[in-house]
C-alpha cells in the first residue's frame, strides 16, 4: 500500500463503470479508502440513499472502503463550481474523515486546474486517473440511458430499465407478444399470474377473492425481481387494472371488490410505465380451457369496460389491432418511435 488514508469523491449521479475503476485502484493504493458521496436536496437526478445503495454493493467486498455522504446547498453544478463550495466541501469532507488524506484521486479533468492541490495540498497527494480509460459520463447515461447500458453497474440497471406493459382483454394474445418481444430484444419479460391462479382454481368461475389478491400482489413483486435481469427494457403481460377489471367481473361480494379496488388502485400508484400498448380483439378466440366464454361472445364490450378503468386511471395507452404479425411490427415500430429501443 502507497497510503494509509485516500478520498475518492463525486455525486455519482448516476454511478458508471468509469467510477468502479477509479474506486477499484484507489482502494487498491490505500490502508483505508473514504469514497464520498456530495449530495444536495432537490438538484440531483437520483436520491442520495439510491447513490449510497449502489457505490455499498458495488464496493462492500472491498473491507478498507467507508462510505460518506457531504451535502450542500449549491442548487446547481453551476452554482457549485465557486471557490466558495469547493472550500467549504473540502472541509466538510476533511471534518467527516477526522484523520489525515495522504492521497486524493479524482480524474485527470482536473489535471492542471489546481484545484484539488489547492484544497488539500501539500498534506495530500493528489492522484489523476484517466478519464478516457472508460469513455462514458454521468451527464450521458442521464440523456438516455439505454444507449449506454454497458456502462452502467448491474445494481443500477433495475432504475434505468424501460418498462413496458401489453393489456388487452382475453385471448387477445398478449402473453405470445410479450414472449416474442422479449425474445426479439434478447431481454425478459413477465407473464400474467392471473393464468396460474386461474388454472390452480379450475377456471375463472372458481376463482375468488384471494386469488385475485394474490394476482395483484404476485405481479407487482415477479416485475420488481424480472427488473433485475432486464436487458434495457422489460416487457409485462397484465397490470393492476386489468385485474381490477376481473375483480368487478368475477366477484359478487361488495366489501371484497372495494379491497380490490384499493389494493388495485395503490399498487398501480407506484408503479410507472414507459409505453402501455393495448391489443384489440382481432385475433380469433382461443379457449384454453379456463378462459370466460362470457366474455368470448362480447369481447369488444368488456374491451371497452378495461379501457374505461384505464381511462379512469388516468393511463395514456396506444391501440394495436390487426393480426399476429400486425401486432407485432406495430409494436416494434412504437418502441423505435419512442427511443426505448435504437436497434432492430
Amino acid at each position: 500500500m502507497r497510503y494509509q488514508v485516500g478520498m475518492y469523491g463525486g455525486s455519482f449521479d448516476p454511478l458508471h463503470v468509469g467510477h468502479i475503476h477509479d474506486m477499484i485502484k484507489a482502494a487498491a493504493l490505500c490502508e483505508r479508502l473514504y469514497i464520498v458521496i456530495s449530495w444536495c436536496q432537490g438538484r440531483e437526478s437520483t436520491p442520495k440513499e439510491l447513490r449510497y445503495r449502489w457505490v455499498l454493493n458495488c464496493t462492500n467486498h472491498l473491507p478498507n472502503v467507508s462510505i460518506l455522504l457531504i451535502e450542500d446547498d449549491a442548487v446547481s453544478k453551476d452554482v457549485y463550481n465557486t471557490d466558495h463550495y469547493w472550500e467549504k466541501g473540502a472541509a466538510d469532507i476533511k471534518a467527516a474523515i477526522r484523520e489525515p488524506i495522504d492521497a486524493v484521486f479524482c480524474g485527470s479533468d482536473y489535471r492542471g486546474t489546481n484545484r484539488f492541490e489547492s484544497l488539500y495540498g501539500p498534506e495530500s497527494d493528489v492522484i489523476y486517473f484517466d478519464r478516457e480509460e472508460v469513455p462514458i459520463s454521468s451527464t450521458e447515461i442521464r440523456d438516455w440511458a439505454v444507449t449506454h447500458w454497458d456502462y452502467i453497474p448491474e445494481v443500477c440497471k433495475p432504475y434505468y430499465a424501460k418498462k413496458v406493459l401489453i393489456l388487452g382483454g382475453e385471448s387477445t394474445g398478449k402473453s405470445t407478444l410479450v414472449q416474442n418481444l422479449a425474445l426479439a430484444y434478447n431481454t425478459n419479460y413477465v407473464s400474467e399470474v392471473g393464468r396460474d391462479t386461474c388454472a390452480y382454481a379450475g377456471g375463472e368461475a372458481f376463482m375468488n377473492a384471494g386469488d385475485l389478491y394474490e394476482n395483484l400482489l404476485r405481479q407487482r413483486v415477479n416485475v420488481m425481481d424480472a427488473l433485475k435481469r432486464t436487458n434495457r427494457v422489460l416487457f409485462v403481460d397484465t397490470d393492476a387494472i386489468t385485474t381490477l377489471f376481473y375483480a368487478h367481473f368475477l366477484l359478487s361480494n361488495q366489501e371484497e371488490i372495494e379491497k380490490c379496488t384499493k389494493l388495485a388502485e395503490a399498487i398501480h400508484e407506484i408503479t410507472e410505465w414507459d409505453l402501455v400498448v393495448f391489443l384489440e380483439p382481432t385475433v380469433a378466440f382461443v379457449q384454453d380451457g379456463t378462459r370466460n366464454e362470457t366474455i368470448a361472445a362480447d369481447r369488444e364490450r368488456y374491451s371497452q369496460q378495461i379501457k374505461e378503468l384505464l381511462d379512469a386511471n388516468q393511463v395514456s395507452y396506444t391501440c394495436v389491432s390487426g393480426d399476429y404479425y400486425e401486432r407485432f411490427t406495430q409494436v416494434k415500430t412504437l418502441l423505435q418511435n419512442i427511443g426505448l429501443i435504437t436497434i432492430w
